[in-house]
């Protein structure tokens, strides 16, 4: 009996303990995150950007300073720009998330008005190394019209004021804006792999060759043409691989083309069954694997390659090193050049040479 009795006795102390630590767990917390008394204020339910209705439509900057990085959004007439990627286009559903949510968040409970527990709510300050992302608003004159810090922290989004260190959860919410690149709408074309005929490679060595196939035939009927029909595949697999490249294009960043250095290392020029073609050209710089495109069409159908050359042309697009050699093969691992006794007609000069 005795020792049922200890076991209960056990078993409630322990139940007591438990229960100490989690209301001391309790109010630890509640001491963090309200260290400054009341978790409301006479700022709850206000805007965070109280003027921003009345200074929307004078926006034309806005600066996004983050930990790791720091990114400009610019206006030029009707358009929104990404300025650190050779004024590329943004995205114009992103920046509509971001207005709308700047618009419509409002200050919510107070949580902290210690500066150093801050951090604990990613509301640290990014120009003094914090965690907190910095959203700056510009006016086309250069004046800085607001500002807040923002962060997030599990499914909550807090924001302060940057010469403030009172921090409140926020109403509302914001897109995503640690990343750069999420901005930028890289999807310039969308080309069927069964749409393309031919490709023209002038690959890094110099050397060239000119693939074509029937209309209906798989990714493997890419064969050497005229003038180039002696030439024999060796390498089914890479042959389809690079002919039917452009298909897969998938940019990670942008710049200005302007921004390229030396000369391009390959060429590689697609073609369609009806009569688009992309002309394609490599670059490797120090900053990674770059490629610049231009669209050709004839007729009235010209249009496709006019709307691609509008976001295209004036753009390097860049690539990760596996995408980028797809572009940029060595021909003489795609196909052997035919010895000049089994050659019927004379190979042609270079003449697309990159």
């Amino acid at each position: 009996m005795s020792r049922r009795l200890d076991r209960k006795r056990s078993v409630l102390v322990q139940r007591l303990s438990i229960t100490a630590a989690s209301l001391w767990i309790i109010l630890i917390l509640f001491a963090v995150f309200n260290a400054g008394g009341r978790s409301t204020s006479p700022r709850t339910g206000n805007p965070v950007l109280s003027n921003f209705s009345a200074i929307k439509g004078d926006v034309a900057r806005i600066t996004i300073t983050d930990q790791d990085v720091t990114y400009n959004l610019i206006k030029r007439g009707d358009a929104w720009l990404m300025e650190e990627s050779g004024a590329y286009p943004v995205r114009e559903d992103r920046l509509n998330t971001l207005l709308e949510g700047l618009e419509t968040l409002s200050w919510g409970e107070r949580r902290t008005s210690n500066s150093e527990r801050l951090s604990l709510l990613a509301l640290g300050d990014p120009r003094e190394e914090g965690n907190g992302t910095l959203i700056a608003l510009f006016s086309g004159d250069g004046a800085r019209v607001a500002e807040v810090i923002t962060g997030r922290r599990n499914e909550y989004t807090y924001a302060r004021k940057p010469d403030e260190t009172i921090a409140f959860r926020v109403r509302g919410d914001l897109p995503p804006l640690r990343t750069r690149e999420a901005w930028l709408d890289l999807d310039i074309m969308s080309i069927e792999p069964s749409a393309v005929s031919a490709v023209r490679i002038t690959g890094r060595g110099g050397n060239s060759v000119y693939l074509s196939r029937p209309a209906g035939s798989d990714a493997r009927g890419f064969r050497p043409a005229p003038p180039y029909q002696d030439f024999e595949v060796t390498n089914p697999l890479a042959v389809s691989a690079t002919a039917l490249a452009i298909t897969r294009l998938a940019p990670i960043d942008v710049k200005s083309a302007e921004a390229l250095s030396g000369r391009a290392v390959s060429r590689h020029i697609s073609e369609t069954f009806d009569g688009l073609e992309i002309d394609l050209r490599a670059w490797r710089e120090t900053d990674g694997y770059w490629v610049t495109l231009r669209a050709i069409e004839a007729g009235e159908g010209a249009r496709r390659a006019r709307t691609i050359n509008e976001r295209a042309e004036p753009y390097a697009f860049k690539l990760t090193e596996y995408d980028w050699r797809e572009f940029t093969p060595s021909v003489n691992e795609l196909v052997a050049r035919p010895t000049p006794e089994e050659t019927s007609a004379p190979l042609p000069p270079a003449d697309f040479q990159p």
